[in-house]
């Protein structure tokens, strides 16, 4: 466990080798199998760590553990490339280990395609290129906002937060009448920030999320 963890730490390596190893690591930790009981679970938890720190985990909106689980085709399939992943080496050509390079490849190729697969489902589900125009459509629904406060929502969406005055810039309003948009924003819980004068940043309550995230929470 001690070469194990040296050896997959991800350090000094690109995202493109982080990748790999995260799908390597995941089949070797289970195979070394360290614990009695929940070593599939610790495997799944360190896979999830480790996209995150390969860049790549998108702050948990998508999912290894469900990708795992399902499979590509069938549910059946990850305890299946597993197995074929403890074949022993079929020859000089097939590795230097004791394991088969063939078929941990394989293995890879299988596990990334699993998280491709599960990064556009969730894509498909929250069309985050369209969170822009829902904005607009959120804003015209609430009685309280005004329209301009569409254009502050979609500039803390592009940029992640807005310092309190830069509002008048970016909703083309009087200084006065933008920190009052800005204000109706926060007490409908749409922008937040961390202290009373920092920078705002966007919020998601959850009685917006059926317009703005309509195949995510639909309507019922």
């Amino acid at each position: 466990m001690t070469y194990f963890a040296s050896r997959y730490r991800l350090d000094g390596v690109g995202q493109g080798a982080s990748m790999i190893a995260m799908a390597v690591a995941h089949h070797r930790f289970n195979f070394v199998h360290p614990f009695p009981d929940g070593n599939g679970r610790v495997s799944r938890l360190m896979s999830h760590a480790m996209a995150h720190k390969a860049g790549i985990g998108a702050y948990g909106l998508w999912s290894i553990s469900r990708g795992l689980a399902r499979g590509l085709e069938s549910r059946s399939e990850y305890k299946r490339m597993m197995d074929d992943a403890d074949s022993p080496r079929e020859g000089d050509l097939d590795g230097r280990g004791n394991l088969s390079l063939r078929a941990l490849l394989s293995f890879v190729g299988w596990f990334l395609e699993v998280c491709l697969d599960q990064v556009k489902f969730m894509a498909g589900l929250l069309e985050l290129g369209k969170l822009r125009e829902r904005f607009v459509r959120l804003v015209a629904a609430t009685d309280a906002l005004k329209p301009e406060a569409a254009h502050l929502l979609q500039d803390a969406l592009v940029r992640g937060e807005i310092a309190r005055g830069e509002a008048s810039r970016v909703t083309g309003l009087p200084e006065r009448t933008a920190r009052e948009v800005l204000g109706a924003l926060e007490r409908r819980g749409l922008l937040a920030s961390e202290t009373p004068k920092g920078p705002v940043s966007l919020r998601f309550p959850t009685d917006t999320l059926d317009i703005l995230f309509p195949r995510l929470y639909p309507e019922t």
